[in-house]
């Protein structure tokens, strides 16, 4: 079995489903290089040329006035904050279905409440474009969001072109004889340069609010600025905030909120996250569960134990007729796991693992030994993420598919950049939650750390 990089396995991604050899490579040189179309639930696609067809049946009047946002290079959230700005409105009145990477050229569909089709076209902001489609009374939310579209070109393949080709269609085969990917939380859900919030997110639901913040403000990444990398080792040193408050560079919004607060009430951890966005601090604790399920998951292909197929005691969830799962959980028994393991082969239910909640237990069977061993490993229980309520997040856990198709599959290779080197652009979709980055990882396999941040993950 294939190694995997340090930061990958610390995140819970130790294994790949595929044995053959990566062919290297960049993606994110450009943002262009990474670009995302979404796909709703109804068959509206968007596109980067800001073209296609009207979502639904728009009418001239409604609530919500529907448009196709496109961002170059901007976080989804401040792309929606700086519209919002720019509309003379708050940013909740700017409904959107899933938040896109912020390296990348993305389209997406957003709904603005009140706000006419003329106010939005005059909307003039660097790196985003907004066309208005028509009105509806519905707004855009994340249950409309089918998936994503992908075409992500990865340069710098130092490879010949034969070699390439042969590489790709190999290991394109092993995951189509795997069933697809394995459905890890990728790297984004941790942070690649600074994988730390699930560290903090452990801590929290230990009730260690101490260590959580001071894993939040003082964790030293090798891959981070040496100006950050030494304001938080002085931090860690003196716990010094009101002298750490001048050397945290103001790029680090967040951390500096934290610490405004500590340099006037030193000691007030937990009031120190409440100065955090609450998307931060959820983000906390659903970062730990994310790691929890990758472990889970890892740790089940290492047994070889497959995802396209149920054994007695896992979950499994109905899928709808595009393929994303609904709410409707079944335990897999003597009784029902021939008719179970026919509907997954025929595409209408998929193996789920937890994710760890008060309101979610673990398997049974042979994976719920797996995964029990590794919550006593982690010192944790479902019972001890009501923790997180004292900085006012309450998740109760849920479940998620296991594998994931790559849909539409595409992979070809474009001019090379010089005489010793090809790159490939890959075009494929993905249901809505399942990350790009952990398909193309099948196909790079970065060896070490420093080949995976300088990859573009």
């Amino acid at each position: 079995m294939l190694g995997v990089p340090s930061v990958e396995a610390n995140v819970g991604i130790e294994v790949y489903a595929s044995t053959g050899r990566g062919i290297g490579g960049v993606i994110k040189r450009t943002p262009e290089d990474f670009i995302v179309e979404e796909v709703l639930a109804d068959g509206s696609e968007a596109s980067i040329r800001l073209e296609g067809e009207k979502l639904g049946n728009l009418a001239e009047h409604g609530r919500y006035l529907i448009c196709i946002l496109v961002k170059r290079g901007w976080d989804t959230l401040l792309a929606i904050e700086e519209v919002a700005k720019a509309l003379g409105i708050t940013s909740d009145r700017v409904g959107f279905a899933g938040i896109k990477d912020a390296e990348a050229l993305t389209a997406q569909y957003i709904s603005i409440g009140g706000v006419p089709a003329g106010r939005v076209a005059e909307v003039n902001i660097n790196g985003l474009a907004i066309k208005p489609l028509g009105f509806s009374n519905e707004k855009i939310t994340p249950m409309k969001l089918f998936g994503n579209r992908f075409t992500i070109t990865v340069r710098s393949v130092k490879l010949r072109e034969n070699t390439v080709r042969r590489r790709i269609h190999y290991i394109a085969r092993e995951l189509e004889d795997f069933g697809g990917i394995p459905n890890y939380f990728g790297h984004q859900r941790f942070g690649t340069i600074r994988p730390i919030t699930h560290l903090v997110g452990k801590y929290i639901v230990k009730g260690d609010f101490e260590n959580a913040m001071l894993t939040f403000l003082t964790y030293v990444s090798p891959f981070e600025n040496p100006r950050v990398r030494e304001a938080r080792r002085e931090l860690r040193e003196t716990m010094d905030f009101k002298r750490a408050l001048k050397s945290f560079p103001k790029i680090l919004i967040y951390e500096r909120l934290a610490l405004m607060h500590l340099s006037k009430r030193t000691g007030d951890y937990v009031g120190a996250f409440h100065k955090l966005p609450a998307n931060l601090r959820k983000l906390f604790v659903q970062s730990y569960q994310s790691y929890l399920f990758n472990r889970f998951l890892s740790a089940r292909i290492k047994r070889g134990i497959p995802l396209k197929e149920a054994q007695v005691g896992d979950y499994s969830v109905t899928l709808s007729s595009g393929g994303l799962p609904t709410r409707i959980l079944v335990t897999v028994k003597e009784s029902n796991i021939s008719s179970v393991n026919e509907a997954i082969k025929e595409g209408k239910m998929a193996l789920a693992l937890p994710l760890i909640g008060p309101g979610q237990s673990t398997s049974e069977g042979v994976q719920g030994e797996i995964e029990r061993e590794i919550l006593e490993e982690e010192g944790v229980s479902e019972e001890d993420f009501k923790r997180a309520r004292i900085i006012k997040v309450d998740l109760h856990g849920g479940f998620r598919t296991a594998l994931e198709k790559i849909v539409n599959f595409k992979a070809g290779i474009i001019s090379g950049e010089n005489s010793k080197e090809v790159s490939v652009k890959f075009r494929f979709t993905l249901h809505k939650g399942t990350y790009a980055t952990i398909v193309l990882r099948e196909f790079m396999k970065p060896k070490t750390d420093k080949e995976l941040i300088e990859s573009g993950f």
